[in-house]
């Protein structure tokens, strides 16, 4: 058996004696009221055990009936959580459920996953709500399994115009006879990137989007970084030193465009791996959906490009876009 203090240090109003004896059964409870509670849990108990009327109480105690008759009708004196029964939300149930399971496959960043959620599912929807969600769910945070691995190390800093390339397989369409190829380009400093479909990776193909790249591009290229296709050199095809003569066409057309061509080391995929992290992206935007024509996919992977560019902001540059 406890006794609640009953000193009142903010209300200057005379107690009224029947609260001087007042008794609780129990040990002491740490309970805090709300900042804008009218009344204390001594006063609580008082008003539950009180054989006065409801006026007489609210008369007795300052406060009004409605407040009498609330804490009579209840067994505890602690405040109810003040969170609303229902949440305001901006999105359904239903494009709730999309978006975790978005989350939940792909694990894009947050900023990211925003671009995507006002393109396709609520244009209205705010960064500060997106949070919200994902933490209401559970998965605001990426699981330790899924991030990068450790001893990953960055690029080095370097000037607009260091650009990597690669190409990759696409899935062949319904309407297609033969499988096409996407040549990816990005630059190391900005992440600006630069894609063309092409019917195969051939060193005419090859040679031809240097000249489309180098025309579409908001920078000067000076370095083109690609892997050891024979549509880009001829190291493989070298002496044993495995030295790339500088004689293959891609080389040519470099020199003849000013740009210094850099192949990686053989068996040293990683040194690509910007533009290889960027296909993995491609993968994962192929796997979102079904595609019915060549036409749809193509449609798709430049819609994307353009978002990447224009509206995915860039964590490793304090969340600019790539295009600014």
């Amino acid at each position: 058996m406890i006794q609640f203090s009953l000193s009142f240090p903010h209300d200057k109003r005379k107690k009224p004696a029947s609260l001087q004896n007042h008794v609780l059964a129990g040990g002491v409870a740490t309970i805090r009221p709300h900042k804008n509670a009218t009344t204390t849990p001594a006063r609580r108990a008082y008003i539950q055990s009180s054989p006065l009327s409801v006026a007489r109480r609210a008369v007795e105690l300052g406060v009004s009936e409605d407040t009498i008759r609330r804490w009579m009708g209840r067994d505890s004196v602690e405040d109810r959580p003040h969170t609303a029964h229902r949440l305001q939300t901006t999105l359904t149930p239903a494009r709730e459920a999309v978006v975790i399971a978005v989350r939940k496959t792909l694990w894009p960043p947050l900023d990211d996953l925003l671009v995507v959620v006002r393109e396709f599912i609520h244009e209205g929807m705010s960064r500060s709500a997106l949070h919200r969600l994902l933490v209401r769910r559970g998965v605001s945070r990426q699981p330790v399994e899924s991030r990068d691995k450790p001893g990953h190390k960055p690029f080095k800093t370097y000037e607009p115009g260091f650009v990597h390339v690669d190409v990759k397989y696409l899935p062949q369409m319904p309407d297609e006879t033969a499988r096409r190829y996407l040549f990816v380009a990005i630059d190391r400093a900005t992440r600006w990137v630069y894609i063309a479909i092409k019917p195969n990776k051939s060193a005419a193909c090859a040679r031809a989007f240097p000249h489309a790249l180098r025309k579409d591009c908001p920078i000067m290229i000076t370095k083109l970084l690609t892997d050891n296709g024979k549509e880009f050199t001829d190291r493989l095809l070298a002496a044993l030193d495995r030295q790339p003569g500088g004689e293959h066409a891609f080389d040519r057309l470099c020199q003849s465009l000013g740009i210094e061509h850099r192949p990686t080391q053989p068996r040293t995929p990683q040194t690509n791996g910007m533009v290889e992290r960027f296909n993995g992206r491609i993968a994962e935007v192929l796997a979102t959906r079904r595609y019915d024509s060549a036409k749809d996919l193509e449609t798709t992977l430049l819609r994307y490009v353009w978002l990447y560019n224009h509206h995915l902001p860039q964590k490793a540059f304090g969340h600019p876009e790539p295009d600014t």
